[in-house]
This record gives C-alpha cells, structure tokens and sequence, in this order.
C-alpha cells in the first residue's frame, strides 16, 4: 500500500502551466524549425532561459529569453545568442541541451553544452557574466558523451561533472572530477539504468543539481524504447549534499511523463525532457522547465516543500 502511495503521489506532484507550451517558433523574429531543451537561472529578478534552437539545416545553436515571472511577456534576442564556432572541429555541425550554474568561486556562470564533433557529441564548458559573452573552455571528456552539469563548488578540493558517456553502449549516468576544470579523473556510475522499469535503456540528467538542506535534487530523464518508439520521463534522485558520488534516494516511478499532445507530436514524439529548474523563494515553489517533444518549451511547477516529502519516501541505497 505504501508503494501505491507514494505513485499516487508522484503522479500529482507536477502541474503544467495552463499556457503551455510557453514558447514556440513562433516567437523567435528568424526562421527556426524548432525551440525546446532550456537552461534555466535566476537573475535578480529576472528567469533566463537559455534555449536549444534548431536551424533549418537541421544545426542547433543558443538564444536567451527573459520574463519576470517565468512564464510570460518573453523578451528573446534577435539573433543567435551563442552559435557554433565553425573554424573549430569540436563544434563543427551545431551546440545544445545546455545547463547552468553559478561558479562562486570565479563568479561566473558555467554553461555545459553538448558540441557536435567530428567524433560525436561531446560536453563542452564556457563560462560567461553576462549571457551576451562567453569564454569557451573546449572540450572536457571524449566523445560519445552528453547531458553534462558542474555542481556549483569543489568537493575536498575537486570540481565536480555528473554527464553521461556511452560505455560498452550502455547509457547510465557517471560522476568525474577534476581540480582545474581542463583536467578529469575518478570516473564513477552514479545512476544507472534499471532492468525492466521506465527508466531501462537511458538515464541522462536533466536540469543543474538543486541544492536543498537534504542534498541536491537531481531530476534525470530515463527511456524506455519500446515496439512504437522511445518514451522519455522523469525521474527525481538526491545525492547527498557533502559526498555527491553518494545516491540517497531515487524514485522508482516518474514524476512527469509525456501526456499532452504538445509533449506526444513533434520532431520527436514522447518527449518531456527537463534541462532547467528555477526555485522561487518568494512562493518556495519549483518551476520545471523542459522540452516537449523536440519542439517547444514548455513548464510545469510544484512545491518544493511537496518534492522534497516525495523524495524522502522513496527508497534508500545506492544505485
């Protein structure tokens, strides 16, 4: 009866924003296929997305859209906020799923970004203060690797990189480390994938870690590949907060799964892929931003209070 409790309350610990999807192509001032897969951040008063956009080519680069409350009267630049670098081989058919964090020490945002290489997609870093310049590091793990985020600080003197490599083609998440942010070390799986459930073939993370009292709340998407195709959903884990190689907790059943036709037709169908998360204190609630589908930007919210009493029931281990 237990478990069934707590899917109950899985189920309804989500709710989607009455005007989803939040932002379309229709939007954007130039000639685009397809906007989904945000990075989310607060700044002073203002929510910033940064917005995997796909070209007509198929190539994807970054633009930046601003709202005061996180969900309407969006202000989207004019043009391309952050493109490919075409003379570099690391870049060389596009960028995207970017997550943001703020580095404290060099008081800065990190952006981790999935580069197209010539080897396959590979996690890249730039850092930037403003969003209107960045400073590309290049390149910090070998290709096939994807779904990258720095936690914010050093952990016993180390940065840290949760991402997802594909080894011996098996998807699961890892954990590496590194003292100057160029240099990467102590890989270890941190979640992995689970015979049988929602989450079998693909584990990937999804938005930046969520620091809580508890430990940091990481929300990851898991697919299942079925007769009709992949379904991506949502899950929720929490590492603890001074050793995060360490899984406390991971839910057994999703929190968000594609219900809506916004999030079942599209490039891609079956999708709801969180990339960015916003915790507003004013209200404690959680806004999830993610992409529907391949197509567009969409947002669904909870109270943080309620997540972190879903999170605290689910089972205990490491995985």
């Amino acid at each position: 009866m237990a478990d069934l409790e707590r899917q109950k309350k899985a189920h309804g610990l989500f709710k989607r924003y009455e005007g989803n999807p939040i932002l379309t192509t229709k939007d954007w001032s130039y000639a685009v296929n397809a906007v989904f897969n945000p990075a989310a951040v607060k700044i002073n008063a203002e929510t910033l997305l940064l917005i995997r956009t796909e070209d007509m080519r198929g190539f994807s680069h970054l633009t930046v859209a601003r709202s005061t409350d996180g969900l309407t009267n969006w202000k989207i630049d004019e043009a391309p906020t952050f493109e490919a670098n075409q003379n570099s081989r690391e870049e060389r058919w596009g960028v995207e799923d970017p997550r943001i964090v703020w580095l404290e020490e060099q008081k800065q945002f990190a952006v981790t970004y999935v580069s197209f290489s010539e080897g396959g997609p590979v996690v890249s870093l730039a850092i930037t203060k403003n969003f209107k310049t960045f400073a590309r590091l290049g390149a910090l793990l070998p290709p096939e690797d994807k779904d990258a985020c720095l936690l914010p600080r050093r952990f016993k003197g180390r940065f840290a990189l949760i991402h997802r490599p594909i080894v011996r083609g098996e998807a699961h998440m890892w954990i590496s480390f590194s003292p100057d942010l160029k240099h990467w070390g102590d890989h270890r799986p941190l979640i992995m994938t689970r015979s049988a459930y929602w989450d079998c073939h693909r584990v990937g993370l999804g938005c930046q870690p969520v620091e809580t009292e508890q430990g940091w709340l990481i929300f990851y998407h898991g697919v299942r590949i079925t007769t009709a195709g992949a379904i991506y959903r949502v899950g929720i884990a929490l590492l603890d907060l001074a050793e995060p190689w360490k899984v406390l907790r991971r839910s057994d059943e999703w929190v968000l799964g594609p219900q809506t036709l916004y999030e079942r037709v599209g490039d891609a169908g079956d999708v709801v892929f969180p990339s960015g998360a916003i915790v507003r204190k004013e209200t404690n609630e959680l806004f999830l931003y993610y992409g529907a589908a391949d197509c567009t930007v969409a947002v669904a919210r909870a109270g943080l209070d309620e997540v972190m009493d879903y999170v605290m029931s689910c089972p205990e281990g490491e995985w």
